[in-house]
């Protein structure tokens, strides 16, 4: 009897597990080609702009003894780069180069960036940042139209797969922070940067690895012949080599340079409305429209969060008390708040999303978007707090610190892979490489916004924080409350973006009593 019993027990539990096996295989299943791979590429393509976005301004301040303006307004600069050429990379991949081959092209120049940089000098530094954000700047978009364009414009898998990707992206980030705090802490800023030209490596293998899998699946440059094809990509190539001296030359002169991506930022602005207003299809235009408004909403909470790695990174390391529980927290260490933030939230927000949907609430774009600026406004209204409960050397609480951070993450996961997955349901398919570039252009613009904003930031005086918790408080109070104000004014119109996004209505098949002339113009009529 027991032996039967034991028997029975068995077969059960390999029922199970084949059950388990056979259930994990249909998932794994429905992921497109290719998707999988995007995600582990994200990771190490990740890992050197997590060393330079969370270190640059310490490295500048500290090695090379730059102000604490000089070092925020070349972190402005940085950031406006990095988001700003996403355009333009948006723009040649797929019509000069393939994403894939735009991707480990800008993935080598990031290689031969961080070396650079390693050396040292200040005059290094320009050089490597100007090959590091030439290649980072081009080849994230690639990243992401390789990905989108492996669901269609009305697939619900779409979000998710953004999200993960986004969680990808942020344990990239959480390493690189990691590895950055680590040497922040005997300033081994050589081994540091050498450190980052490991992952862009990894990330060139990976795609190399899955050079199939991640082939472009409609693009322009898929259209040509060969002679085309071959101009075209030499006319890419040159862009690649010639862009790095051009950045390199408007690293140097911060003020002239951010004053150039305002006056761009706002032509490209006017030619998006105009081409919204010229478009013919209604649907469209509408759905052109409400990505606009949603634009000006991410440029407020962009131009805060990006105030990270430059003015908070500064009062972090200033003004706070950073040992936890006996231990040193490195500044950079502080901004792995995010990344878990978001590695730990963004599936479980995707789901927890889907089952709200199955139940009938409306948790769509807009809300999203009006939540994550009201979460951005109270996490720097969290700071003041903390500075009101400063020790006797004026160091806040850590605590703060943290709220402020975990806050301003869940607005991101609001506002940034939904973001991403926008442009698919948004944008017309002509226009999504043009679309996604700009949509990330604003987060150059909101670079050089946070540029501002910390320079704004009083310099470290004397050994106490004390003289500039004052100005700290008052500075963050004003950007919380302009925040909140926005919110307000952007859950006002969630109802008008509601009744602008609308997804396409798949053309009915003409019923069979209608004649073939008809039945072909109520056809051209749909298709128009």
């Amino acid at each position: 009897m027991r032996a039967v019993r034991v028997g029975w027990i068995a077969d059960n539990a390999a029922q199970m597990r084949e059950t388990t096996v056979q259930t994990l295989k249909e998932r794994i299943s429905q992921i497109p080609e290719g998707a999988a791979a995007l995600f582990f590429i994200q990771i190490f393509a990740t890992l050197g702009f997590a060393v330079l976005y969370s270190t640059l301004v310490l490295y500048a301040t500290k090695h090379l003894k730059f102000s604490a303006k000089e070092a925020t307004a070349i972190m402005g600069v940085f950031g406006a780069f990095n988001y700003g050429l996403h355009l333009f990379g948006g723009y040649l991949g797929g019509r000069f180069l393939s994403n894939r081959n735009l991707f480990v092209g800008g993935m080598l120049l990031q290689v031969f960036g961080c070396a650079w940089i390693a050396v040292g000098s200040t005059s290094a530094m320009y050089w490597g940042l100007a090959l590091f954000l030439t290649g980072s700047g081009l080849n994230v978009t690639c990243l992401n139209m390789m990905l989108t364009q492996r669901f269609s414009p009305q697939d619900e898998r779409r979000e998710s797969a953004f999200l993960w990707n986004y969680a990808g992206m942020n344990i990239g980030f959480f390493i690189g922070f990691a590895v950055a705090g680590y040497y922040q802490k005997s300033e081994g800023y050589s081994s540091l940067f050498y450190f980052a030209t490991i992952g862009n490596i990894l990330a060139i293998i990976l795609a190399y690895a899955n050079w199939r899998r991640v082939a472009d699946l409609d693009t322009p440059l898929l259209k040509v012949d060969k002679a085309q094809f071959r101009r075209r990509l030499a006319l890419g190539l040159a862009i690649l080599v010639g862009v790095p001296p051009m950045v390199w030359f408007m690293l140097q002169r911060t003020g002239p340079t951010g004053t150039a991506m305002k006056v761009v930022s706002a032509l490209v602005a006017a030619s998006l409305i105009v081409m919204t207003v010229k478009h013919p299809d209604r649907r469209e235009k509408n759905n052109m429209w409400a990505y606009l408004i949603l634009t000006l909403g991410s440029l407020v909470f962009w131009s805060l969060y990006q105030m990270a790695p430059s003015g908070l990174q500064l009062f972090a390391d200033n003004n706070v008390d950073l040992h936890v529980f006996g231990y040193s927290v490195a500044p950079q260490w502080v901004q792995n708040i995010n990344t878990v933030v978001i590695v730990v939230g963004g599936p479980i927000l995707a789901a927890w999303f889907a089952k709200l949907r199955k139940r009938g609430w409306m948790v769509d774009i807009p809300l999203q978007f009006t939540l994550s600026l009201v979460l951005m406004g109270l996490g720097f209204l969290a700071l003041p707090l903390g500075i009101s409960l400063a020790d006797a050397t004026g160091r806040s609480p850590f605590f703060w610190l943290f709220l402020s951070y975990v806050l301003q993450s869940i607005g991101e996961l609001l506002i940034s892979p939904i973001g991403y997955a926008m442009i698919g349901k948004l944008a017309p398919a002509k226009y999504q490489g043009i679309m996604m570039g700009s949509w990330m252009m604003v987060s150059g613009l909101a670079s050089i916004f946070a540029g501002d904003l910390s320079g704004m930031v009083p310099e470290p005086k004397g050994t106490t924080a004390l003289a500039t918790n004052h100005e700290y408080s008052v500075l963050f109070t004003k950007l919380g409350i302009g925040t909140i104000i926005a919110s307000i004014l952007l859950a006002l119109l969630v109802p008008k973006l509601r009744t602008l996004i609308k997804d396409a209505v798949p053309a009915a098949d003409p019923a069979p009593d209608v004649a073939p002339a008809e039945a072909l113009k109520s056809v051209d009529r749909s298709v128009a």
